[in-house]
């Protein structure tokens, strides 16, 4: 493995801990804070996080991805002046876009959330303000994510999750303990709590990233003064940049991650008109927006680590020509990802009934099925997060916004007709989904293929890991099920299922795919992989 693939696996592997953790965190304070707040509160939760979700990737969402991309290519080229002009220029763009956005959450609040979720206006309009710092806080992750340093963004993300965490808890009980008189305000009130939760956090992770920043201040003005480029970008010349590149990486963001707020916004109105309890629906759209899709977010956070990391260096590579050297990057990108996401689809589908119930105190069935049917969108989700980050990183930006219109297209034709003409309620949003994130698969995969000439390594990419994951998911479901019969804790089953189906996925894996040592060190916790296969004696 040379040294700039370990370099990648590096950065890659520090940001996949850190969402991994990042991601257990926020499992582990939902369920407190939904037994606080109850059903309907975290439904109205659910509603103001979709909005202001949407305003986050207007405004400043994707700026990382665009600071990122930016100041790489010319970090590439030795233009250090040009890079730190740039990181200004989307400081001063975030200010101004971030500002409008917070101010449209606060005024039109109860305009914005869907009929039957006035409860939640008061959640939003605490969430206004955090558009603007959340931007500002990617605009610094972008910068450190363009000079390959990964390291600030995964311990901010950590501090922001574990604040978030305790003061989501915390407020929300106040709140409802103390200004809750009706059901109706105290789901309310505690959907609010939640929601400062995500401005403390956001600001924390401001803070340690300006405290990064102010470490490395003289390093960056040494290298600045250091550069020798002829050509110094002018303000309007960044300005012209940066609008062109941002531009449609925010559609293309947007467009990819609107569908949530289209979904509330189609599904709701609809099964009202049929008939359905406003409360009902609100409680129902909470179990999957705060259940199942967090879950389900967990391994394709994993996957957008990667995609981060693989940026900067394809980028690089293809800012230079290098275009054999971009695809190897794209291949190595997928195949970590695949490692991962495959069988974590399997064991969630395979386990589902129990994850939910242990990690969901009091979870309704639907969810569990919701996991069964839905699991598989982690491999399409995983794998079109990959795809957009390539595209983005060879300059076609325009490619992932197309794609993405067409994938909405198809997800608002597939929720509308499945919600209006059959009664499979909540499991229309769910369906409508899963084709969204298979449309978008597609059609990415298809792009990159036209301008890089990739070519999807089928069997070693997903068919090996697919047949190492169907094992597993045999053994985890034996294992589990086999205890269940004789321990009635569904946490002592799951532990040694998990733990005994990990074992299992990676010695199949090793066998079936005749990964060498070298090969297995380019995956992320390599070395502790190799020496487990070690000591089992699968290699020797």
């Amino acid at each position: 493995m040379d040294k700039k693939s370990s370099s990648f696996v590096k950065q890659a592997t520090f940001l996949m801990v850190a969402g991994l953790i990042v991601r257990i965190i926020g499992l582990l304070y939902r369920t407190p804070m939904k037994a606080t707040i109850g059903g309907l509160g975290y439904g109205y939760y659910g509603y103001a996080y979709n909005v202001y979700n949407i305003l986050l990737l207007i405004s400043g969402y994707s700026i990382p991805v665009a600071v990122s991309k930016l100041m790489s290519e010319r970090i590439a080229k030795k233009q250090y002046h040009n890079a730190q002009r740039v990181f200004w220029g989307a400081v001063i763009y975030i200010v101004v876009i971030g500002s409008l956005a917070a101010l449209v959450a606060f005024v039109f609040a109860r305009q914005l959330l869907p009929a039957g979720a006035e409860g939640a206006v008061l959640a939003l309009r605490i969430l206004a303000p955090v558009i603007l710092l959340a931007g500002l806080l990617g605009v610094l992750r972008g910068y450190f994510q363009a000079n390959n340093n990964m390291m600030p963004t995964s311990v901010s993300q950590i501090l922001e999750q574990i604040l978030n965490a305790v003061v989501s808890v915390a407020a929300a009980w106040f709140l409802v303990n103390n200004f809750g008189t009706t059901e109706e305000t105290r789901a309310s009130y505690g959907a609010a709590g939640g929601t400062l939760g995500t401005a403390a956090g956001v600001l924390m992770g401001i803070l340690f990233m300006l405290l990064v920043f102010a470490l490395n201040r003289k390093v960056i003005k040494k290298r600045v003064r250091r550069d020798t480029t002829n050509h110094v970008e002018s303000a309007s010349e960044i300005a012209k940049v940066i609008l062109l590149m941002m531009t449609p990486v925010i559609f293309s963001t947007f467009i990819y991650n609107v569908s949530a707020y289209i979904d509330q916004s189609i599904f709701s109105p609809l099964m009202l008109a049929k008939g359905a309890n406003a409360d009902d629906i609100t409680t129902i759209y909470g179990v999957f927006s705060g259940q199942y899709m967090v879950l389900i977010n967990i391994p394709v956070a994993l996957a957008n680590a990667t995609s981060t990391a693989m940026m900067p260096q394809v980028t690089t590579n293809y800012a230079v020509g290098d275009y054999e050297g971009a695809t190897q990057k794209i291949h190595e990108a997928i195949r970590m990802t695949m490692f991962i996401a495959i069988p974590a689809a399997v064991g969630l589908g395979v386990l589902a009934f129990p994850i939910m119930n242990i990690l969901f105190a009091g979870s309704p069935d639907e969810a569990g099925y919701m996991l069964i049917v839905g699991a598989v969108s982690v491999i399409f989700y995983s794998l079109s997060t990959i795809t957009n980050g390539v595209l983005q990183g060879i300059g076609k930006q325009h490619l992932p916004l197309r794609n993405a219109a067409i994938s909405l297209v198809v997800n608002v034709a597939i929720l509308a007709g499945l919600t209006w003409f059959t009664d499979l309620g909540i499991y229309s949003v769910l369906l409508a989904t899963m084709g969204y994130s298979l449309c978008m698969c597609i059609l990415n995969n298809l792009s990159v293929r036209k301008y890089l000439k990739f070519k999807n390594e089928l069997m070693t990419t997903y068919g090996k890991p697919l047949a190492a994951a169907a094992g597993m998911g045999i053994v985890a479901w034996m294992v589990y099920y086999g205890l269940s019969i004789f321990v009635p804790s569904q946490l002592v089953c799951l532990i040694p299922a998990v733990a005994i189906a990990i074992v299992v996925y990676l010695i199949l894996f090793v066998v079936i795919t005749k990964s060498t040592e070298q090969q297995m060190r380019a995956y992320p916790m390599g070395n502790i992989i190799v020496k487990m296969m070690k000591v089992l004696r699968i290699m020797r």
